[in-house]
């Protein structure tokens, strides 16, 4: 579900009181620990971090208008989603979180290309999610980026 909301608070406010207080915390740890150089906008009818074109002027090679995505976090209609691009460009990432998700929840991970889904918001292993968003720098996501996903000229 993709909502028309012109800034992330915007957003929030349009969202059910249970998840509004999902989707604040999970702003909160992301912004807490994402490193420096990211920026958080709307982006694709949700809340994304992205590179910025003053950092990044290629942007994204889909749609070169747009800024270098990075994550986005959003209430969909049966589910919160954390959209975390490294973790699918990364193996070594992803094999990092869910073994470090077993250790957070009991239940296997939800997670199909890069997307997390929590279905239950007290099931929301928001230290893991911070820690997470802290382990790719601007710079590493660029590099990785580039490496795997943009188009030689």
């Amino acid at each position: 579900m993709q909502s028309n909301a012109s800034t992330p608070q915007e957003y929030v406010d349009s969202l059910p009181d249970d998840r509004q207080s999902a989707i604040n915390e999970l702003r909160k740890v992301i912004t807490e620990n994402l490193p420096s150089g990211f920026n958080e906008v709307m982006s694709y009818g949700m809340i994304g971090y992205v590179i910025p074109h003053s950092t990044y002027p290629d942007g994204y090679h889909c749609n070169p208008s747009l800024p270098l995505p990075f994550m986005n976090i959003a209430s969909q209609k049966n589910f919160i989603a954390v959209y975390h691009m490294g973790i699918y460009a990364n193996e070594e990432l992803m094999n990092w979180f869910t073994g470090e998700y077993a250790k957070h929840i009991t239940t296997k991970p939800d997670i199909g290309k890069s997307c997390l889904r929590f279905k239950k918001v007290d099931q929301i292993p928001f230290a893991l999610i911070g820690e997470l968003v802290s382990k790719i720098t601007v710079e590493e996501w660029i590099n990785l980026y580039e490496s795997l996903y943009k188009r030689k000229k």
